[in-house]
């Protein structure tokens, strides 16, 4: 996936493990981190569960153009510049666009289509 990409210049701000933010998935949301695994719960409502992340089976890309709403808030902060995805910037994940589409051919699923709290960054293989 990243190579295609890469290929076509699609811009990644920043790609370090987890490990570089001490584990704090916010604090890679915050540096604008393109991320995968890392071993935590699911963050938002619902009963307490692993992520798909904890499983190396989701990936997190560029947060800062691709936020996460729950409950009213924007995971990282600075994402609620890019709030209006109508806007199409560099970077973002928006439908019918090339991050979402490259994704799609192998088969993840976008978080930017769930209802009610979506996730425009992130990918993942189970579709959670």
């Amino acid at each position: 996936m990243f190579s295609r990409l890469y290929a076509v210049r699609f811009p990644i701000r920043r790609l370090r493990p987890i490990d570089a933010y001490g584990g704090k998935d916010e604090r890679s949301l915050e540096a604008d981190n393109t991320a995968a695994f890392n071993c935590r719960y699911v963050i938002g409502p619902g009963p307490r569960r692993w992520s798909a992340h904890a499983y190396g089976s989701a990936i997190d890309v560029n947060p800062v153009e691709n936020p996460y709403l729950e409950s009213g808030r924007v995971h990282p902060r600075a994402g609620r510049a890019y709030l209006d995805r109508g806007r199409v910037r560099p970077g973002m994940a928006v439908r019918g666009g090339l991050l979402v589409r490259t994704f799609a051919a192998v088969g993840w699923q976008w978080g930017g289509r769930w209802t009610g709290s979506p996730d425009y960054q992130h990918f993942s293989a189970t579709g959670g």
